[in-house]
């Protein structure tokens, strides 16, 4: 039996497919690489998985479908893993060597321990074409290092950070006793892999390292915004299941339960950014439904997702406007769209400790979501960086002991009209 199978959907990917194949070889016989052909018929990935399975026999496996999408191609691998525990790579993706050696010592000891492991997490890296610095998606201040731990010994996890495919490892029994089936010829079906398993987790370890390569780059990736706009019945079909994962009778820790709603939360957004952004009226009655259904399935679970705090945003009346909060006696909630007034500008008075801050914070998150506009902050104390870093914006520090600062008084060297440049200032 091998300690780790891997499967990698691969369909029309012979530009990319041999990377990844080559980074997890590393694993040597210790792991098994499945090879999904999910029915590729424009280019040589078919015979590139049988150049594999001959050159790495024991290793790696050609395993050729009719075309079922990335959730079929997922399944069949599920279905052929040998190994102990299972992960996915995406054929366009690839793997760190030391942190592969890191995560296959960590699966091992389990295996030849007296204790089980359920879920190993790693970080990932976005590999993003083009970008100078790469952001690094960790869990440092959410989960206990190098050791196991259950989900009482977690904490909060932020906004945006959330336990992506990229960053797991399952046992493979587990999968397969909580009944993982993902829907075939459906994007965003990650979503449900790494969601419908959660409650059936009791163990956990997190290795701090940089494991998972996720490369974003390609414009028919889909994660591309306007792919993903084209392909919104999809991400509304995984949301409506995911919806339907949640049972909170086999959810018995109130923390795992948090984490499940907040990342229902996130889909829920996202599902409605989507048909936002969209802007025609037929995706925004899909919206609309896609809230319905929630309400009809769950409705302490609609509750809590309609009225939280990036849920009412989303839910404002007509494609436009911002949350402004809820009037204290009628109870209705307030909303308005500035760029609609003759004068936009605002000001907010509150005494000290009233929430002024997290207010200014609540309005800049709805206009990141839904909006194209840029935010300016002038920060001079040093209050908003985090958010500003949280939204991936840019901090610029201007003072007389930083590289960065201006001069009022500064004129160019060659002034033809000194006056001129002077009444310009």
């Amino acid at each position: 039996m091998k300690l780790l199978s891997v499967a990698i959907p691969c369909y029309n990917s012979e530009d990319y497919m041999r990377h990844c194949i080559e980074s997890l070889l590393e694993g040597g016989d210790q792991v098994e690489i499945l090879i999904v052909d999910d029915g590729s018929v424009k280019d040589h990935t078919a015979q590139i998985a049988d150049e594999y399975e001959q050159a790495y026999p024991g290793i790696c496996r050609a395993i050729h479908q009719q075309n079922a999408g990335h959730g079929g191609a997922v399944n069949t691998g599920l279905a052929n893993a040998r190994g102990i525990y299972f992960k996915v790579v995406d054929s366009d993706d690839w793997v760190d060597k030391d942190a592969y050696m890191e995560v296959l010592r960590v699966l091992k000891e389990f295996v030849y321990g007296d204790e089980t492991l359920d879920m190993l997490i790693s970080n990932f890296v976005y590999e993003k074409q083009g970008a100078k610095r790469k952001k690094v998606m960790n869990y440092r201040r959410a989960l206990p290092k190098d050791q196991l731990f259950t989900w009482k010994d977690t904490k909060m996890f932020t906004l945006g950070q959330y336990i992506l495919m990229h960053s797991v490892i399952y046992r493979t029994e587990l999968l397969r006793q909580c009944g993982l089936k993902l829907p075939e010829h459906t994007f965003y079906v990650d979503n449900i892999f790494v969601y419908q398993p959660l409650p059936y987790v009791k163990t956990m370890y997190y290795l701090d390292v940089n494991f998972y390569r996720y490369f974003i780059g390609r414009e028919d990736q889909s994660v591309n915004e306007t792919v993903m706009i084209g392909r919104i019945d999809q991400q509304i079909r995984v949301n409506k299941l995911m919806l339907d994962y949640y049972n909170e009778s086999k959810i018995t820790n109130w923390k795992l339960r948090y984490y499940m709603v907040r990342y229902l939360e996130i889909m829920m957004v996202i599902s409605s950014i989507l048909a936002i952004r969209s802007g025609t009226d037929e995706d925004m009655a899909k919206k609309k439904e896609l809230w319905q259904y929630a309400r009809k399935g769950n409705f302490l679970l609609f509750l809590r997702l309609r009225f939280g705090f990036l849920g009412q945003g989303m839910n404002l009346p007509g494609k436009g406007g911002t949350y402004y909060g809820v009037n204290q006696v009628s109870r209705n909630i307030l909303f308005g769209n500035r760029k609609r007034l003759v004068n936009g500008n605002g000001f907010i008075f509150g005494v000290p400790g009233s929430g002024k801050s997290f207010f200014a914070k609540m309005e800049m998150g709805n206009v990141f979501l839904n909006t194209d506009d840029d935010i300016i902050v002038i920060d001079p104390q040093h209050e908003y960086f985090d958010i500003a870093k949280r939204f991936g914006g840019q901090v610029v520090v201007l003072s007389t002991y930083t590289g960065n600062y201006i001069n009022p008084m500064a004129l160019p060297e060659d002034v033809s009209d000194i006056q001129g440049v002077i009444a310009e200032k």
